[in-house]
């Protein structure tokens, strides 16, 4: 089998350079990561959005750190070229330098990612030039930052006004500043996003921000029609995993219950002269 070499942050930033779109999608366990990985994804989020798709939480924020960096931990064991990031969940970085840089750190030693991503423009620049600073890369996102929905007005589209799409303009720089080795753009309006990837030095991936960005993601519960809660405008649907998993479980119900399954191939047998001796063990009848 070919050898696959490990993505890093040169990588990402060549693919840049000569215009390779960077393929992103979120996973939560093993499996998936796996498949992934050998379909070729560039990069893979191990999002905070696990705690709505995999726990079924209404909102991002139970994801607790413990959580993160387990399904993290499974996710990397799974890759061999996918560039892995761990999503640092709610009040995982916000109270402290100390407790950013601390969390930061479990994701990389303990969850076996090559880089952690927070939330926030400038309000969280001191602490990815905290964390950059320990060593760990760092990747920013500002737009729709869910774990701040009650602060910028629900799960809705961001910079839709020339003000606070300058501030996202803003604030993607600040990131860069700050040290961000790239930023994720969520829900803000094409022509915004284009003005950020125009004036970046580093990689700009999308979700729900255009076709300019540097690479996009997507939420895999999403494309395989996995979660039903909502579905965001941005969405593209590739298959209807649902479906195939649900007429799966119907039709073992079914054969079940008509003892249909197990068949005669799915048992293991006991050899001839084996049985014959557990009966005479057993004092019973071999007739």
């Amino acid at each position: 089998m070919e050898e696959r070499k490990k993505l890093t942050i040169p990588d990402l930033w060549d693919m840049v350079a000569r215009g390779e779109k960077i393929t992103f999608l979120t996973a939560y366990d093993y499996p998936t990561a796996l498949l992934e990985d050998r379909a070729g994804v560039d990069m893979i989020l191990v999002g905070d959005s696990a705690a709505m798709c995999m726990l079924g939480h209404k909102t991002t924020l139970p994801a607790t750190m413990d959580f993160m960096v387990t399904i993290t931990a499974a996710v990397s064991r799974a890759v061999t070229r996918a560039f892995v990031v761990g999503d640092m969940p709610y009040m995982s970085y916000q109270p402290s330098d100390e407790i950013a840089i601390k969390n930061a750190g479990r994701f990389i030693a303990e969850g076996g990612a090559d880089a952690v991503k927070l939330e926030g423009g400038a309000r969280a620049a001191e602490r990815v030039e905290a964390i950059v600073r320990a060593g760990i890369p760092v990747m920013g996102h500002i737009g729709l930052t869910p774990q701040a929905a009650s602060l910028i007005g629900g799960l809705k589209a961001q910079g839709r006004s020339a003000q606070t799409a300058k501030q996202l303009i803003e604030d993607a720089k600040t990131l860069e500043e700050a040290g961000a080795f790239a930023i994720l753009l969520e829900a803000i309006p094409a022509r915004v996003a284009e003005l950020i990837v125009k004036r970046a030095k580093v990689p700009i991936l999308g979700i729900g921000s255009g076709p300019a960005c540097h690479g996009q993601l997507l939420i895999v519960h999403d494309i395989l029609s996995l979660f039903e809660a909502f579905t965001p405008k941005f969405v593209k649907r590739y298959a209807d995993v649902a479906s195939v998993m649900r007429q799966a479980f119907e039709a073992y119900v079914r054969e079940v219950k008509e003892g249909v399954f197990p068949g005669p191939e799915h048992t293991y047998k006991i050899p001839k002269e084996e049985w014959e001796a557990l009966l005479r063990l057993l004092g019973e009848d071999a007739g």
